[in-house]
């Protein structure tokens, strides 16, 4: 397809993106990423600092014995056993950087393995416990490109970059001392080249960040994209739109690899950059040095020595700039990393939380308001009351507000006003841990977990024994079809549960629920892809497991709700019609026409 024709698409479709965190390069930041190898502070750092300063102390010593000892004194004064001292102490030196550079690679690969790994679990840990309304604002995609190829992109940084940064600055100002003492005229006629490759670098430094910063932005896009693509490829080959898909990914691709391909560009400046000031400070050594040794200013033995640290100097200044683009690079993904970690939840704990250690099951909205966006209000001050142990359903066409109430239970969301209240406490005051303790959740779009049946249905309690597993699918009639499989309980689901039918998941769903016998029961359309046969055994059940438990039935096949306790019609947010089936008939308003016309429909076919 043509550039022109991806524009298109591109247009056509829309994903959630992140945005470019526009942010000065700093070290305060810096030095909060530096942090996770704290708690190495002890073990792996100093030993890796020791190998350094082991190996840089070595490089340092070598061009001032070749060339002021072997040069000036034994090989001028003809001392051949001071000659056969110094190639024997040369040796054991560069045995002993040898041996040393062996440990430091190896501890420092350690640190910088164990930082990633703290630092990819402190993520993990921290987005787990997110408000909704995190992952509402977010693709699963962008989420996971965070939590892996920022992270990752840091690898190379606490392996090689933080040591190698410490190395590389030791041996610059050992390296300007000793050239100083050597030959103080000789060293600043080479050193006056350096500010003009300062000026230079520092130009490139907010361009080559921003490019990483873009990078990571790109990345995020196509890994939201392959994320939602792979998700919904049944929905994508069933209207046969592969090609535009394939479009898609084509133009986001491209943006992908443009983006690399600056950055990568702009990267690669700074090594010739370098270069070209060793070749002029090179040709400075040679003009200048030659003249100071036929005035006698210095020896052949000093300039030799002033040579090798010339050399010496020039490498770690272009690894630095490498470690540079290393930091660039992982300020650039340290923003988005950090942009997570700052997410505060908006559902969050009380200074000094209730625990609910026993919970009777007693719910009371007290003029509750709530809205997701700040735009669209959801809940308009609806107050109402579920005893403990009463079945409650909630009833009324998309969008009235059911799903919504059910989440404020739940405490996932806070409201905008008002109180949402349990056994007498206010939910802001309860332990979210201790509440939700006491809730299980069957929603319609049932999510299973990779593993087997029984460790999907264990999801519920993790601590409860084999027999209570079983019993729970046996009450929800899931054991019937789990004893059909080839390995009954230890059958794998494959990701989402792919082997099962739709309402097979259902029903483990709703076994994990009952599993975690919950004081609460939230069943949001929990039988919406349940036959009907299966739905009635269901209910059949639920009149023995809901006994003493509050239970919440969210549903708009309204054969599943004729026996609720309580019933609550909702419309546009506001409650218009409350009481028991019979009463809600005998009322002849929203209630009994919902029912009229479900019925109407089911004649008809």
């Amino acid at each position: 397809m043509s550039k022109k024709g991806n524009s298109q698409v591109l247009k056509r479709f829309h994903y959630s993106t992140d945005q470019v965190i526009d942010k000065p390069f700093n070290w305060k930041q810096m030095s909060r990423l530096f942090g996770y190898m704290l708690p190495y502070k002890k073990t792996l750092v100093p030993l890796s600092i020791a190998m350094v300063l082991i190996t840089t102390a070595v490089r340092l010593a070598i061009p001032i014995l070749i060339g002021i000892y072997t040069l000036d004194r034994a090989v001028k004064d003809k001392d051949a056993t001071m000659l056969l001292w110094l190639v024997a102490l040369i040796g054991g030196l560069y045995t002993a950087s040898y041996i040393a550079n062996i440990y430091r690679i190896r501890w420092m690969n350690q640190l910088g393995q164990n930082v990633i790994y703290d630092l990819r679990k402190h993520l993990f840990t921290h987005v787990q416990n997110l408000s909704h309304r995190f992952f509402d604002q977010r693709s699963a995609g962008s989420i996971l490109v965070r939590i892996m190829n920022d992270i990752n992109s840091l690898q190379e940084l606490f392996t090689n970059g933080v040591i190698n940064l410490l190395m590389d600055i030791v041996l610059l100002v050992g390296i300007f001392f000793i050239l100083f003492s050597l030959s103080p005229q000789l060293t600043l006629a080479i050193m006056i080249i350096l500010p003009i490759m300062f000026l230079i670098s520092t130009k490139l430094r907010k361009n080559i960040r921003r490019s990483w910063q873009d990078v990571r932005m790109k990345q995020s896009k196509l890994n939201s994209h392959l994320n939602e693509s792979i998700q919904g490829i049944r929905v994508t080959q069933s209207f046969t739109q592969e090609k535009e898909n394939m479009a898609f990914f084509d133009g986001v691709n491209d943006e992908t690899f443009q983006s690399w391909k600056s950055a990568s560009q702009k990267n690669a400046m700074f090594r010739p950059m370098v270069e070209l000031t060793n070749a002029l400070g090179t040709a400075v050594l040679i003009w200048y040095g030659a003249s100071l040794i036929q005035n006698g200013t210095i020896s052949i033995g000093v300039f030799v020595s002033f040579a090798f640290y010339l050399g010496m100097f020039w490498e770690p200044i272009s690894r630095l700039g490498q470690v540079y683009n290393q930091l660039l690079m992982g300020m650039a993904s340290s923003e988005r990393i950090f942009e997570f970690l700052d997410e505060k939840p908006i559902v969050s704990e009380a200074d000094h939380p209730v625990e609910l250690e026993d919970m009777r099951g007693e719910i009371k909205f007290d003029k509750v308001v709530f809205s997701y966006d700040d735009k669209r209000t959801a809940l308009k001050g609806i107050s109402l009351e579920m005893k403990a142990g009463q079945t409650v359903a909630l009833v009324g066409h998309t969008g009235s507000g059911k799903t919504t109430i059910a989440n404020l239970i739940s405490r996932f969301y806070d409201p905008t006003s008002g109180r949402v209240m349990v056994d007498g406490h206010d939910l802001k005051d309860v332990s979210i841990g201790s509440l939700r303790k006491h809730i299980s959740i069957v929603l319609q779009d049932t999510f299973i977990f990779s593993g087997t049946i029984y460790d999907n249905i264990l999801f519920g309690r993790p601590d409860a024994a084999e027999e209570d597993v079983i019993a729970a699918a046996e009450a929800v009639g899931a054991a019937e079809f789990i004893k059909k499989l080839p390995k009954g309980y230890k059958t794998e689901v494959e990701e989402r549960g792919n082997i099962l039918s739709v309402g097979e998941r259902q029903l483990l769903s709703f076994a994990r629920a009952l599993l975690a016998n919950p004081r609460i029961l939230i069943m949001d359309e929990a039988t919406a892809s349940i036959d009907t046969e299966t739905e009635m055994r269901i209910q059949k059940a639920l009149k023995t497991l809901l006994n003493g438990r509050t239970a919440i039935i969210i549903a708009h096949r309204l054969s599943t709700i004729r026996e609720a306790d309580n019933i609550f019609v909702l419309e546009n947010g506001l409650i218009i019609e409350q009481g028991n089936h019979d009463q809600l008939m005998d009322l002849e308003g929203e209630y009994h026409d919902l029912v009229k016309a479900q019925f109407n429909m089911l004649d008809a076919v």
